[in-house]
């Protein structure tokens, strides 16, 4: 069994004023941190994992690849296929963090090299 705690993972800032930290990674599934300040953005991009995920402060607005804009507040959870074209902003006042699961796993994100 691995255990990685969320205070002993490295953050690091993705872009300006969104910062990912990896957590545990298995062999089917790996699962990282998400804390974006208010104004940040995620810019646009897909990839081949599947993702689902859970905010647990502030608020989360997905831009999708037609223009619509989704947001997910705390205690509500959310699942983009794999290949769907998505950013993610902080459009809110309150620092946004959440939690995101990747299916195939991302041990080794290109971001951990930034």
């Amino acid at each position: 069994m691995d255990v990685v705690s969320d205070t002993h993972a490295d953050e690091v800032e993705v872009e300006p004023g969104v910062y990912l930290a990896q957590l545990a990674a298995g062999s089917e599934m790996s699962i990282q941190h998400l804390r974006i300040e208010p104004g940040g953005r995620v810019p646009e991009h897909s990839h081949h994992h599947e993702q689902v995920g859970f905010v647990y402060q502030g608020e989360q607005t997905f831009v999708l690849d037609d223009g619509e804009a989704v947001t997910v507040g705390p205690g509500e959870s959310y699942r983009l296929e794999s290949h769907e074209v998505h950013a993610a902003e902080n459009r809110g006042e309150a620092e946004l963090l959440a939690i995101d699961v990747f299916s195939p796993p991302r041990p080794n994100p290109d971001w951990l090299d930034s």
